[in-house]
């Protein structure tokens, strides 16, 4: 028994340790938006479905000795393809959906140790099963899920705090070392079993042992599959609104994986009717946080949608453990509920981007959550009570609670939609173009939402249409920052397009050159709004991830470089680093200026943007701007100034307006490619 539980305990550490270390590598080449990780989520369920199936198969087809032989023969091919890390040659060069070529890569670096990996727990409970007989192998899966977790809460904390990537993969290389080891005793157990004769399933077992019913298999694949539905989709709600950095794909993926753990481990941790009213609850706090959306603290939405999608998936797994078959059907047991992860998976990052229009994956989780669990208690006899009057009316009060939760739901989705003009959705994520008061003339505007975050505001009057909006006022960081620039033709450059806002400042022989990785925003920016066509300078738009073009491209003397690259609210981690900000030392002119647009509604990034300021001897002004309402179209913005040239900072207007820093920058780290925190940044 040590020997499996070790070897288990291990496979499932490295399993899920390699997910946000690879994603930590890829993350910065494809935009660091959601839609990275959820591509990545995609992966890790189909190649973990791909080693349940091949853990079925071998154990169905094959003499035990000969799937100890074939499985060594792979765990040897995997050590020989270490390290997994990605190299260069796998950096995008277009704009295009990476979804495909993010497949590829991960298929290419970790696809076989992936592989070898996730078929550890079934292959190895069924060996355990052989050499044990009449020992039930279902707290194996629970310890499983537990070496999974494990890795996932060390990693935040100990591997991304004290460990550069490249030790990190370095340590990781070391432990699938410890796991041959550990598969060769496991091995070595089974052969001599096989040899004694005692891994045979005697006639009676096989008699005593009828196969599931098809009912009985679609609830494996559904229950699984709802669960990964909710994972990925809160997984998404909370990056889109927050930030693309492990910690926040650990928090909802380490639930889930708790929520196994608990059920499995033993039947008394889950009663259906205690959960019926944790679930009820769950499920109205999640409608109650969604029409709130950024109006309440981060904290509180954290909590929220941590709480929820535990009590969620406690009720998946929880029912799912319920229909645990006899071991002798375990490997075909754990095949569905791969098969069922992986669906949710594809519905998530395939299925939904193509059928929706936003991210309605979420409340169709919700709604089929609901509805499985009450139509499991509908055909249980007596689920309640022993009263069977009680136990049609709860019942009863459940139909009524997901036709309430579904009018929900459905009021929510059409929120705001009568004065959408557009919407579209993407790898990138969910945008739309508002029209606004259409009748007063003087008011009437376009506006562009990316997530739930506005990217720009545009009025439809000619004369007003030239005016310098949101977050781009004449008052604000970077409107005393274009006017601060020498009156001779400039070069600014802008990382995140939007509707183009930052081209109303641009004279007659300036070049604007702009940076974009979504072409949707660039199709919009030319076709709903006219910053673009009516600048007076020379506009170009580059297309693709801002960082990598900059690489790419020869130094582009910028007077002026704009980092104004956001996704919702969430921040591209990748931009404000200190390799990223060596990148625009190279671009910029010796006395040119970087405008750093800081505005978060959960973050403070004043002390990270100061340090880095301050590893590059610049000179900085904070730059505080409040919305007022007479001037409704100008909203609250903080931006920060830096520059060598004393003579920018020193102007009447950005002396005047300059703030001192709020918080202790000094205390906080240097944020580079291999170590950024938002524990100490979180407001």
């Amino acid at each position: 028994m040590p020997v499996y539980a070790l070897t288990i305990f291990i496979g499932a550490f490295l399993l899920f340790q390699v997910q946000p270390l690879i994603g930590k590598y890829i993350l910065p080449w494809f935009g660091g938006g959601p839609g990275v990780w959820t591509t990545c989520m995609l992966f890790f369920q189909v190649a973990l479905l791909a080693g349940y199936a091949y853990a079925h198969l071998i154990s169905q087809r094959l003499q035990k000795r000969t799937q100890a032989i074939v499985h060594l023969c792979l765990v040897v091919t995997a050590l020989a393809l270490l390290p997994v890390t990605p190299s260069d040659s796998w950096k995008p060069r277009s704009g295009e959906n990476p979804t495909l070529h993010i497949m590829l890569l991960l298929t290419a670096t970790i696809g076989l140790p992936y592989f070898v990996l996730s078929s550890t727990g079934p292959l190895l409970q069924q060996w355990f099963t052989g050499t044990h007989p009449g020992r039930s192998p279902y707290r194996l899966y629970a310890l499983s899920n537990a070496g999974s977790l494990l890795a996932l809460v060390s990693y935040p904390f100990f591997f991304e705090a004290h460990l550069t990537r490249k030790s990190q993969a370095t340590a990781w290389a070391w432990g699938l070392m410890l796991y041959a080891v550990g598969c060769v005793f496991c091995a070595l157990k089974l052969w001599r079993a096989a040899v004694d004769g005692s891994v045979v399933l005697c006639a009676e077992d096989r008699r005593a042992t009828p196969a599931p019913s098809i009912l009985t298999r679609v609830l494996w694949l559904l229950w699984p599959a709802c669960g990964s539905v909710l994972l990925l989709a809160i997984t998404n709600k909370i990056c889109q609104d927050v930030a693309v950095v492990p910690f926040l794909w650990v928090l909802p993926l380490a639930l889930y994986l708790l929520s196994f753990v608990i059920c499995f481990d033993n039947p008394r941790w889950y009663a259906p009717a205690p959960f019926t009213f944790a679930l009820t609850a769950a499920l109205g706090a999640i409608c109650w946080a969604l029409w709130k959306g950024t109006g309440s603290p981060l904290r509180v939405q954290l909590s929220i949608y941590s709480a929820g999608l535990f009590v969620c998936c406690m009720v998946c797994h929880g029912e799912l453990y319920q229909l645990k078959p006899h071991p002798r059907h375990l490997t075909g047991f754990y095949l569905m509920i791969a098969a069922g992860g992986a669906l949710g998976g594809l519905f998530v990052a395939l299925v939904a981007p193509m059928l929706f229009r936003s991210y309605y994956e979420l409340h169709w989780g919700l709604l089929v959550c609901a509805l499985l669990f009450t139509a499991a208690r509908t055909r249980e006899e007596n689920p309640f009570s022993k009263f069977q009057q009680t136990n049609r009316l709860a019942c009863a009060w459940l139909w009524i609670g997901c036709l309430s939760l579904g009018a929900m739901l459905w009021l929510h989705g059409r929120k705001s939609s009568s004065e959408v003009v557009y919407t579209a959705r993407n790898f990138y994520g969910v945008l739309k173009v508002f029209e606004h008061r259409k009748n007063e003339p003087t008011e009437h505007h376009f506006l562009l939402q990316h997530g739930r975050i506005t990217h720009g505001l545009q009025f439809a009057d000619r004369q007003q249409a030239a005016w310098p909006t949101t977050y781009y006022g004449e008052q604000s960081g970077l409107g005393l920052a274009m006017h601060a620039l020498p009156p001779w033709p400039r070069r600014i450059g802008v990382v995140g397009l939007g509707t183009g806002t930052v081209a109303a400042y641009a004279e007659a022989g300036d070049y604007v050159r702009m940076y974009e990785i979504n072409p949707e925003v660039k199709r919009l920016a030319t076709s709903c709004f006219t910053y673009l066509s009516n600048c007076l300078g020379r506009v170009e738009v580059v297309l693709g991830d801002a960082r990598l073009s900059l690489e790419r491209e020869p130094p582009q003397e910028f007077d002026l470089l704009v980092l104004d690259a956001f996704s919702s609210d969430a921040i591209p981690v990748h931009l404000l680093t200190r390799e990223a900000f060596a990148l625009y030392e190279r671009h910029r002119k010796p006395t040119g200026m970087l405008a750093v647009h800081i505005s978060n509604h959960y973050l403070d990034l004043e002390p990270v943007v100061l340090n880095l300021g301050r590893q590059f001897n610049y000179q900085a002004s904070i730059i505080d701007y409040d919305e007022t309402e007479d001037d409704w179209w100008l909203y609250s913005s903080t931006w920060i100034l830096l520059t060598r040239n004393n003579e920018i900072l020193t102007t009447p207007a950005i002396r005047w307006a300059a703030t001192p820093p709020r918080t202790n920058w000094n205390t906080s780290p240097i944020w580079t490619d291999d170590y950024a925190s938002l524990f100490q940044i979180l407001k």
